[in-house]
């Protein structure tokens, strides 16, 4: 509980809201169900990092989100480099620690991570299978060139953006509700075809 009347201390309110704002490091996470260790290559850990799902759409791993950007292995030390989709993500610190906890439940004692935050995430390195699985899932994916690579295009005020297919019937004949749903990187929109309402995971 955050105390309203004590000065405002920026690390406790992030820790106390859970917005990924945290000051420390991630807590360790509770350790995954061991698994028979297993030699130190890339392979084996890109492998292990197709298990870790993404906390807030499972149905894609974040290898799929694209936030795992190189596997670095000297020794026996590894490193993994992480992009976050966008500053302040909340499931961000929940992704490092599921990362962790994957990599030494194959005995990767010495692994750890390094976030980077250039060049910036973008979904364009969301790969197809991921597009197609969040499609499968109910949730319209991002449309490829969508995300800006540079400066962001202005529009007019009042411009009708365009429709986005229903992912449950395919239809065009959508209508933006809201320009946030369930997390910030997603919008909600109804089919007036089908009669459903779904999520779009938005272009970045």
């Amino acid at each position: 509980m955050v105390d309203r009347r004590a000065p405002a201390d920026p690390g406790a309110l992030a820790r106390a809201l859970g917005d990924g704002w945290e000051l420390e490091p991630a807590p360790d996470a509770s350790p995954a169900a061991p698994i028979e260790p297993q030699p130190l290559t890339a392979a084996n850990v890109w492998a292990a990092l197709e298990t870790v799902p993404d906390p807030e759409v499972p149905v894609i791993s974040v290898v799929e989100l694209g936030i795992v950007r190189d596997v670095e292995i000297d020794g026996d030390a590894l490193t993994v480099v992480i992009t976050p989709t966008y500053s302040g993500c909340p499931a961000m610190r929940e992704i490092e620690r599921d990362v962790l906890a994957a990599l030494h439940a194959r005995g990767w004692a010495d692994a750890r991570l390094r976030t980077v935050f250039a060049p910036a995430w973008t979904t364009e390195w969301m790969s197809d299978a991921a597009r197609a699985k969040l499609r499968a899932y109910g949730i319209a994916p991002p449309r490829a060139g969508g995300a800006s690579a540079g400066l962001v295009t202005l529009r007019r005020r009042g411009a009708a953006p365009e429709p986005v297919p229903c992912p449950f019937c395919g239809s065009h004949a959508t209508r933006l509700q809201s320009a946030f749903g369930s997390t910030a990187c997603k919008a909600l929109h109804t089919c007036d075809d089908c009669r459903q309402p779904f999520e779009e995971f938005k272009p970045i």
